[in-house]
């Protein structure tokens, strides 16, 4: 019998300064930030199914992804395109086959958002 669930609740991303990437991150989701960091070096994000826990202890230049671990869900990818672009945040790509898009946070890590 395996032990393990198939699921997958977490995903780690490494940055340099917790409190700037807990501001970053609570304000393109849209989230209340709170003061609680987890040993000092963690911020967990919940969102609907997967949580996104902001590390700043694992953060070095060979950490920062270079390519998306996990996409954000979309129902309208022009709108959110527009969404990250009225951000101010750095794009990679424009709109790839009307699905989906890429970008980078603070710290260089690559993130995607795609259409459901």
């Amino acid at each position: 019998m395996n032990p393990l669930n198939n699921k997958i609740t977490a995903v780690f991303i490494p940055v340099k300064n917790i409190e700037k990437a807990r501001d970053w991150y609570c304000d393109l989701l849209d989230k209340e930030p709170h003061d609680d960091f987890p040993g000092g070096h963690l911020y967990v994000i919940e969102l609907d199914g997967l949580n996104v826990v902001l590390d700043s202890k694992i953060h070095r230049e060979e950490t920062i992804l270079k390519t998306p671990a996990f996409h954000f869900d979309t129902d309208n990818i022009e709108v959110a395109y527009q969404y990250i672009e009225s951000k101010g945040v750095e794009l990679l790509s424009d709109i790839q086959f009307g699905h989906f898009f890429t970008f980078k946070d603070l710290d260089g890590n690559h993130m995607m958002v795609c259409k459901r």
